[in-house]
């Protein structure tokens, strides 16, 4: 009988060692490390961390991607240093660094921590964040040392922001994968541009490949990655510290990216369960095949992505020539003199506004009074609010007006005043309105 004691003594401690491990499955310390086929999940089990192969490569990647959805991966540590073999290791130096090591102790990948730090440890959070933090009784801040929200791979997830931090000089932005198969940065990168105003735009290398329209509060970024529903909030925050866009589910838990794919699309997806079981549900991928294309009718033109012809002269400007139906054309002003008496402004209702090439902004204007602004200047070609959110702010084109165009259905706009000669006025759009 004395034996049953001991035996419940013994199968306790088991347990609570079994308990321990439970509880530690989410961290890696420096007396302890991830084997290639080892995993580390986070503690509600929606990430796990672990070595992978994507697509039909052998190469093996160190990866974060959600549990539910093991072929999604979400961030990748040495996307452009591949590895052979199934003999990596991740662990914590003593000094704070996640590092990756091959089987003769090479470092493969590393972070750059360079603070002094008594106890490192590295967690996977609930969000898909991969941190190091200090474990120390002594340390009394919330604080990473490091963060993998802070190098993006092509994966947005929800509360990751993209933008700059100002404070640390650190720009957050997507860059695509080379394919399916090579996670190495490809040729498309989606970032935050924040001359004049922000906006979201993404390039093929050092060329504009796509570009929203301003900011508003209601809708996200114009006829880009704005969306008419009511699954997820977008936020835009500008100040001192930082220029941050970032987005939040309604109802969580959710499943949900913005993905930037290998050819420049950057699409928002949800996992929903359908008639066919759980799958993908593609709420919008941008650009489209005409008019989400930076640029794509020409100077002094607007797109219509839903009807034919695709690209039409802007009012005051005519045809000079076209190449077909879907395909861009040259405008030329419809009268010689750049500054005539009686001209007048058109309202474009619901547009994407032209980019800003050569622009002047003045925050403390009204739209009346950028009206008389602009038409006291000769080369002033069109005007708008600056804060489409609010209805205030004067914002100016001058020169060419590039890459205006009509959104799809689903997507919202904003009204840019177009400055025309007062006889031409109604004669190409019948649904432009006087101002």
């Amino acid at each position: 009988m004395a034996i049953l004691p001991c035996f419940s003594i013994f199968c306790s401690l088991i347990l609570l060692l079994s308990m321990k491990v439970l509880l530690a499955a989410d961290t890696v310390t420096p007396a302890s490390f991830i084997r290639d086929g080892e995993k580390l999940v986070s503690f509600s089990q929606r990430f796990e961390l672990g070595f992978f192969s994507p697509g039909k490569s052998k190469s093996r990647y160190l990866g974060i991607w959600f549990r539910q959805v093991s072929d999604t991966v979400v961030w990748v540590a040495n996307r452009d240093r591949p590895i052979s073999d199934h003999n990596a290791v991740l662990t914590v130096s003593n000094n704070g660094n996640l590092v990756l090591l091959n089987q003769k102790n090479g470092t493969i990948w590393s972070t750059n921590v360079f603070s002094e730090v008594k106890n490192p440890v590295a967690q996977l959070r609930d969000d898909g964040n991969l941190v190091i933090r200090d474990n120390s009784s002594a340390n009394t801040t919330e604080s990473y040392l490091w963060q993998s929200f802070d190098y993006p791979t092509d994966t947005l997830l929800q509360d990751m922001k993209m933008g700059w931090d100002l404070k640390n000089r650190l720009e957050r932005y997507l860059s695509s994968w080379q394919s399916d198969d090579d996670p190495s940065p490809g040729k498309f990168t989606s970032r935050l541009e924040i001359q004049v105003l922000t906006k979201m735009c993404t390039f093929n290398g050092s060329v504009k490949f796509t570009c929203s329209g301003q900011w508003n509060d209601q809708a996200g970024f114009v006829s880009a990655i704005s969306y008419t529903n009511f699954l997820y909030k977008q936020f835009l925050v500008e100040n001192q510290d930082e220029i941050s866009y970032w987005y939040e589910p309604y109802n969580r838990p959710s499943i949900m990216t913005l993905k930037l794919n290998p050819s420049g699309l950057l699409t928002r997806q949800i996992w929903n369960e359908n008639s066919n079981g759980w799958d993908w549900d593609v709420l919008f991928s941008f650009p489209d095949e005409y008019c989400g294309k930076y640029g794509y009718c020409g100077a002094n033109t607007i797109c219509s992505p839903d009807q034919k012809p695709v690209c039409e002269c802007l009012e005051g400007f005519k045809l000079k020539s076209k190449v077909n139906q879907t395909g861009p054309i040259k405008c030329e002003r419809s009268h010689s003199s750049e500054c005539i008496r009686g001209e007048q402004f058109i309202k474009l209702d619901n547009i994407r506004a032209p980019d800003f090439i050569e622009v002047s902004l003045n925050q403390s204007m009204n739209l009346q009074q950028c009206a008389a602004e602009c038409l006291k200047n000769c080369s002033c070609r069109a005007y708008a609010n600056s804060n489409v959110t609010e209805g205030s702010g004067c914002l100016m084109w001058f020169g060419d007006l590039l890459d205006a165009s009509w959104p799809r259905r689903n997507f919202t706009g904003q009204s840019v005043y177009l400055r025309v000669p007062a006889s031409e006025t109604g004669t190409i759009f019948a649904f432009l309105k006087l101002m």
